[in-house]
């Protein structure tokens, strides 16, 4: 591993334990890396010693029924595994005096090296920067895929995003790669302003700068509802405040924001006249295929990846990672080996 983004789900899973479901530990974090293949086990054909990789904790077979449908990138390929921090066989690659040390979703980025299934990894190309192209093993793919795949967010059309940490600030440039018109960007921060245009937000709301709860000033701003709303921040009562900003009347609303033991409540009429509500992982991409594109993407200067890195830290200083993160201090940290 050369370089890994430090995400909010890796702080989540440390600390944030009422919102997670319990993983085994000793664990070994990080889920946003690019590396280079040191050397490939019996059997492995997909990628070669001193290939330009980065780690996926999405896999993508190419063979399960749900690799072949259209419909989804959720792979099934060895999934309950990598979810309890282990590979196929049950046991992780990775010991500390003899003990077994889990590995996170799989893959373990905050690591010099990690082994993962081929499955779990994509060749992209060799001039890769592998400090900044690590941003789109989640976050960055994550946000901007939510805009463009899962909400298919419409040229001409209005759009809010809540939350801007690194996936918000991927999903406004989603939206502005789709074409929409009206981007409004929504954070308690207000130093997240000027960045959000950056990315190409048109307009910005803090939720504390106003006595109405955010849905109201949003439907009032938007003559009734936007478009398309965007969901970033993993708190079921912004996503409540996300799906009543859209319209009523074909208003789209996806979740992008990750938590997994809270419920969201909703009432009848909040989906009944024709909103809809969607959920998006890994932001629609099908991993393997998807993410060396969308590295060309950065490289051709399509996409922004650049412009998300607000500090850069070695591997003995991911707290201080996590405490810029927690503190809004940071858009991404990204941390080189």
């Amino acid at each position: 591993i050369v370089a890994s983004g430090v995400c909010h789900s890796d702080w989540a899973y440390l600390y944030d334990v009422a919102k997670m479901k319990p993983r085994p530990f000793p664990l070994i974090l990080g889920h946003e890396g690019a590396g280079i293949v040191e050397s490939v086990g019996p059997g492995v054909t997909k990628v070669s010693k001193g290939d330009k990789v980065i780690p996926l904790f999405l896999p993508q077979c190419g063979q399960c029924e749900r690799c072949l449908s259209p419909k989804t990138n959720l792979c099934t390929k060895n999934w309950d595994k990598t979810q309890q921090g282990v590979l196929a066989d049950g046991t992780s690659r990775i010991t500390c005096k003899n003990q077994q040390i889990y590995q996170f979703i799989g893959i373990s980025t905050f690591s010099e090296y990690t082994v993962v299934p081929e499955d779990n990894v994509t060749k992209i190309h060799p001039d890769a920067p592998l400090d900044k192209v690590c941003l789109l093993g989640c976050g960055v793919s994550t946000g901007y895929g939510a805009a463009v795949n899962t909400g298919k967010v419409e040229s001409g059309s209005t759009c809010a995003v809540f939350g801007l940490g690194a996936v918000g600030l991927a999903a406004v440039m989603g939206c502005k790669a789709a074409g929409a018109s009206r981007i409004i960007a929504v954070d308690i921060n207000p130093d997240k302003s000027e960045i959000a245009k950056t990315f190409g937000a048109t307009e910005f709301l803090n939720p504390k700068d106003h006595s109405k709860p955010i849905q109201e000033v949003l439907r009032k701003l938007t003559n009734g509802g936007v478009d398309f709303s965007l969901e970033c921040v993993g708190n079921v009562g912004v996503m409540r405040a996300a799906v009543e900003a859209c319209s009523p009347a074909g208003g789209i609303c996806v979740i992008v924001g990750w938590i997994e033991v809270e419920e969201l409540s909703l009432a009848p009429l909040d989906i009944l006249l024709g909103r809809t509500l969607k959920g998006t992982y890994f932001g629609g991409w099908k991993s393997v295929d998807a993410v060396p594109r969308l590295v060309q993407d950065y490289m051709s200067g399509k996409l922004l990846l650049d412009e998300f890195v607000t500090h850069r830290l070695t591997l003995d200083q991911v707290n201080q990672a996590f405490d810029h993160m927690i503190n809004g201090r940071s858009i991404r940290t990204v941390i080189e080996m």
